[in-house]
């Protein structure tokens, strides 16, 4: 067989060939016996590209690249011409289990952030260093915080790993990146801090009191009263509850979502990602009575007619008689929160004391606050993990150990010189 040489006399290996324009092809065959080709426009790493053309990978590395890739039965061919959102597409599409919040979520999260920015890039060209320059991206231009970014994580990793299994590339680029992000940025998700007794009992009575802010009431008693998700409350409907055997039945939650196709936002309806989500609450004596009361009122003033998703005679409202969103409740705490600093000040002020004031919190405090009150006065851990719904005990025993520990630090001063320890 005749040598074969390029135009500047280098003997040109085996599958190698270079074109009347200049531009070097390699010629290979994939494991399933196909043609393909590859083109650069210089052969070796020390070559320029001629003047105007893009320069890029050489031909023999890219030969060394398809060799490997061949051993390890990667599809080069297929995957160089998927960029990372056709991939998605087909990957989202096979996601059947996922619930529909979830893949609603996923989809507006993946639209809005990834697709018109790293999606557009081949799936083969994404590295690792691409990831964590996008993940810092989001961070610093976006605001990102930890939960939004661990979203677009969640969203991205399984994506390259099917990426991995399927052959196409031959390592996942998001490995290890969140863990470098959260290092770099000193990031750990912000701890959320239960109101104590003085302040619930504070917020409680400032609230029932005041005339403009005593109807939110019967939803902060039941809100301090379950430990409930505000998605499960402001979710609730009549049916829910069972007044004879004193049980309130948590099994769906009302979330305000974009809409995965129109992206306009509105209200619909979850069901609990795990089996913990589902559970029964029993009433306290003031749960009971306050949904008693507003259930009295509303047969005088009429009910909430809202319908989402087919649930309806959802027992909490707005000002228009539609369903509350958590931005309502916490537009409502903050006023609150606001008015008593105000008044408490002015009267610390003409008292010559020190005010108490009530810190600045939201609605998913509330939650954690019934849990720190239940961990101080239940020994229970199990109890206690399924009045929350927490699928995992962790969470429940990092707030039980968090809540009893002055109750800890008061048994050891009471055991203090009563235990002979040397």
């Amino acid at each position: 067989m005749a040598e074969r040489r390029d135009m500047k006399n280098r003997l040109l290996w085996k599958g190698e060939y270079q074109k009347s324009d200049g531009r070097y092809m390699y010629r290979y065959v994939d494991s399933k016996g196909s043609p393909h080709f590859v083109y650069s426009w210089t052969l070796t790493q020390t070559d320029r590209a001629p003047k105007g053309k893009q320069p890029g990978k050489c031909l023999r590395e890219l030969e060394k690249d398809i060799a490997k890739d061949l051993q390890d039965e990667i599809d080069t061919f297929k995957a160089r011409k998927m960029t990372l959102n056709s991939f998605y597409t087909d990957y989202i599409a096979q996601k059947q289990e996922l619930k529909t919040t979830t893949r609603r979520n996923y989809k507006y999260m993946y639209r809005k952030y990834v697709w018109d920015s790293i999606g557009k890039k081949k799936i083969t060209e994404i590295k690792y260093s691409d990831i964590k320059k996008f993940y810092n991206h989001l961070i610093r231009d976006i605001g990102f915080k930890p939960n939004s970014m661990e979203t677009i994580h969640t969203i991205l990793h399984p994506i390259f790993s099917t990426a991995v299994r399927d052959g196409y590339i031959r390592v996942n680029p998001t490995d290890g990146v969140m863990a470098e992000i959260k290092k770099s940025h000193d990031w750990e998700k912000p701890k959320r801090h239960a109101l104590t007794i003085d302040e619930q009992e504070t917020f409680i009575e400032f609230a029932k009191n005041h005339e403009q802010y005593s109807h939110w009431l019967p939803l902060f008693t039941v809100l301090l009263g379950t430990g409930c998700r505000v998605g499960e409350v402001v979710g609730l409907t009549w049916d829910d509850c069972d007044f004879k055997n004193g049980i309130i039945n948590i099994n769906h939650s009302l979330i305000y979502r974009p809409d995965e196709y129109t992206g306009k936002a509105g209200f619909f309806i979850s069901t609990p990602k795990t089996k913990a989500g589902e559970r029964e609450i029993p009433m306290f004596d003031a749960v009971k009575k306050a949904l008693l009361n507003e259930r009295m009122r509303q047969m005088k003033e009429g009910f909430n007619p809202t319908v989402v998703d087919g649930y309806s005679g959802f027992i909490f409202s707005n000002r228009f008689n539609s369903v509350l969103s958590p931005h309502n409740i916490n537009r409502a705490i903050a006023r609150i929160t606001r008015d008593y600093n105000v008044q408490e000040s002015e009267l610390a002020i003409k008292e010559n004391r020190e005010p108490f004031l009530l810190p600045h919190f939201t609605v998913h405090n509330l939650r954690h606050t019934f849990c720190t009150r239940m961990c101080e006065n239940e020994s229970n851990i199990k109890i206690i993990q399924e009045i929350m719904g927490h699928a995992d005990i962790t969470t429940t025993m990092d707030i039980y150990n968090e809540a009893t520990r002055d109750k800890k630090k008061e048994s050891f001063e009471n055991l203090e010189n009563k235990i002979k320890i040397c």
